[in-house]
């Protein structure tokens, strides 16, 4: 009875989680149109209302409404974090995998590179990289994105080594088959699950990240609305209005959180999946490919 509660209550906890993601998939596409008012349209008179039939999360310091703000500032926010995201896993996952099946005598230092920007404060590198490149979303959503691709590196890395040796691997390459033909028809199958879970998660982070950045001011620059320069704004107002704060934080922890629900959904997913297939099995279904 307890193993079935938990089986249903997971069923609706990713059902939840694939619907907020699915909820924040269609606000980063059509969120300024589906916003009731000017994001940028300033009222003095009515500034710091509380939520009202006209405002229905009320309005900040310069009287804008807070609801439109939020929906104008999701496709910045997301889309940045999804191109952070892809950099990193362009950057990082295919060097990772080419450094583990392919070792050669620079793998030592590409190691030690990786190494040294996982070491980097992410704040300070992202600050320094505005600054000599100028501070815009591209800048900004770069050096997330170069800050992301160590991880993908190491992830990719420990997964090919695992799968490098591999009894279907060594019978692949006896039957003839070139060392690229193996790492993009076998090799590379097995580790793009666990890069995919990574994605995911590193979906979350960024968007963490880019929040962060516009938050100290580095990306998109006031008064283009985004969730971290709202927060960022009306931490100033808590006097006035102590609930200003809520809805861009809410959007940031409900959107990360669903994140993160997803990818441990998926990880489970694929986990089970993978555990169906002895490893005899798995081994008889990739040279039987081959042959």
């Amino acid at each position: 009875m307890t193993r079935s509660t938990v089986r249903v209550g997971g069923t609706w906890t990713v059902r939840l989680a694939l619907l907020l993601v699915a909820l924040v998939a269609v606000l980063a596409i059509a969120g300024p149109v589906l916003a009731p008012h000017d994001p940028l349209e300033q009222d003095i008179a009515h500034a710091l209302n509380g939520p009202s039939v006209a405002h229905l999360l009320g309005t900040d310091y310069l009287g804008r409404d807070v609801l439109s703000r939020l929906l104008a500032g999701a496709p910045a926010s997301l889309l940045s974090a999804l191109a952070a995201a892809v950099i990193g896993l362009v950057v990082g996952a295919l060097p990772g995998a080419l450094s583990a099946f392919f070792p050669r005598a620079g793998e030592w230092a590409t190691l030690r590179v990786v190494d040294a920007l996982l070491a980097l404060p992410f704040i300070l590198f992202a600050i320094v990289f505005a600054a000599l490149l100028g501070n815009g979303l591209v800048q900004a959503t770069t050096a997330i994105g170069l800050l992301i691709a160590p991880g993908f590196f190491r992830i990719s890395r420990a997964a090919t080594l695992r799968v490098r040796d591999a009894q279907y691997v060594e019978a692949a390459t006896l039957l003839g088959a070139s060392s690229w033909w193996v790492l993009g028809r076998h090799v590379w199958r097995q580790v793009a699950p666990t890069l995919v879970v990574a994605g995911i998660s590193a979906l979350g982070s960024a968007l963490l990240a880019v929040a962060s950045l516009t938050f100290l001011g580095i990306g998109v620059q006031p008064p283009a609305p985004t969730w971290g320069g709202m927060l960022a704004s009306d931490l100033g107002y808590l006097a006035q209005r102590p609930e200003g704060p809520l809805a861009p934080a809410l959007a940031i922890v409900l959107t990360v959180g669903s994140l993160n629900l997803l990818a441990d959904a998926v990880r489970d997913r694929l986990g089970k999946s993978s555990a169906r297939r002895t490893p005899a099995v798995a081994a008889a279904e990739e040279v039987g490919a081959d042959v």
